[in-house]
């Protein structure tokens, strides 16, 4: 990222006013983290944590409220208060195998979650750009080498992939419905690969799951060993995110699409080729392979990153190496002790000065 394009990113965001949905999860406290460094003032709103260590109580708090997004009173009432300029929606169930066991509450807190803040938003008049974060999963899967565009065909084998496409009809019938012609703000999605990067604790994902099982001296157990996912560092999607609402802000609707905010084709690596890295890096833990075919999760999934790169200027700067060892960098120095705080923003600055 050019000083340039750094000091563009600051000069804009600096004095925002910046709502987000779901700032207590891990991409949540990310972005906020990435938000106050460009000098934007931001409240959150989301459910407290619900892992324990978890990213949010590392961290300094400054506007922020618990409420679920499925109170729509609430989430309109903090809304208003605040009077935001942008809004960032994140909060979701984000766990495949978790939508299996509570299909209703994924649906509850994905769809109408998403238009209760859609409608949120439609009656704070102050609000001018909304990103609504969906998932790479959004897309129908049809098992091969192939890397999805935004025009392919949505779907969804299990409840949170196809919760989340419906998020994506939502959200373009909204737009035609209530935010056509010059009516209210600039509406987009974003779609992001497979994020790893510190401050992660949730359940059933992969380098959560390795640092459970390291500090408990076992083995982590790999359900889908050869299953390939576009990985890639949280710093590169919220980027891509961070620029995107700035782009419909001061240009408006011709960004009110969505866009893959995806890695380039070398991260784009098998789940054991993944825990090996990181193993490397991280300088102890074993694993095994226990396939489990208990529930459907897809093999393959590839995302193409053209349009994001062509239309918006964004570039993915974090190659798949890089991204395990801050990863891995981060959770050694959360065991030492560290501030982590001051490690998270260390690793933000190092981002933007690359």
């Amino acid at each position: 990222m050019t000083t340039l394009f750094k000091n563009e990113l600051i000069n804009f965001y600096k004095g925002k006013k910046v709502f987000i949905t779901g700032h207590s999860g891990f991409k949540g406290c990310w972005l906020r983290l990435c938000l106050e460094y460009l000098g934007a003032e931001v409240f959150g709103y989301s459910l407290p944590p619900n892992t324990r260590p978890n990213f949010y109580s590392l961290l300094e708090h400054g506007n922020d409220i618990f409420g679920d997004v499925l109170d729509f009173e609430k989430l309109l009432n903090s809304m208003n208060h605040f009077q935001p300029d942008i809004v960032f929606h994140l909060a979701a169930q984000p766990l495949v195998r978790l939508s299996y066991q509570e299909p209703i509450l994924t649906y509850q807190t994905n769809v109408i979650g998403s238009l209760n803040a859609l409608e949120a938003a439609r009656v704070v008049n102050s609000i001018k750009a909304f990103v609504n974060v969906t998932t790479d999963k959004c897309y129908e899967n049809i098992e091969q080498q192939y890397k999805y565009k935004e025009t392919d065909r949505l779907g969804g084998y299990d409840i949170y992939s196809s919760s989340k496409a419906c998020v994506e009809i939502l959200s373009s019938s909204y737009r035609s419905s209530f935010l056509n012609d010059n009516n209210g703000y600039i509406l987009a999605t974003a779609r992001a690969g497979n994020v790893i990067g510190g401050g992660d604790w949730a359940i059933d994902r992969l380098i959560p799951d390795c640092i459970k099982s390291f500090n408990q001296n076992k083995e982590v157990e790999l359900r889908s060993p050869n299953a390939i996912r576009p990985w890639q560092h949280v710093l590169d999607p919220l980027f891509g995110y961070i620029l995107l609402a700035k782009r419909m802000f001061e240009e408006g609707k011709k960004y009110a699409e969505s866009f893959n905010f995806a890695p380039n084709d070398g991260n784009f690596k098998t789940v054991e080729e993944i825990v090996q890295t990181f193993l490397k890096f991280y300088g102890s833990g074993q694993y095994r392979n226990v396939p489990d075919y208990s529930v459907h999760e897809a093999n393959i999934l590839m995302l193409d990153n053209e349009k994001a790169k062509n239309v918006l200027g964004w570039y993915p700067l974090i190659g798949i190496d890089e991204a395990i060892e801050m990863s891995a960098n981060w959770y050694k120095a959360f065991q030492e002790g560290a501030n982590m705080q001051k490690i998270s923003l260390e690793q933000i600055e190092r981002y933007m000065e690359k």
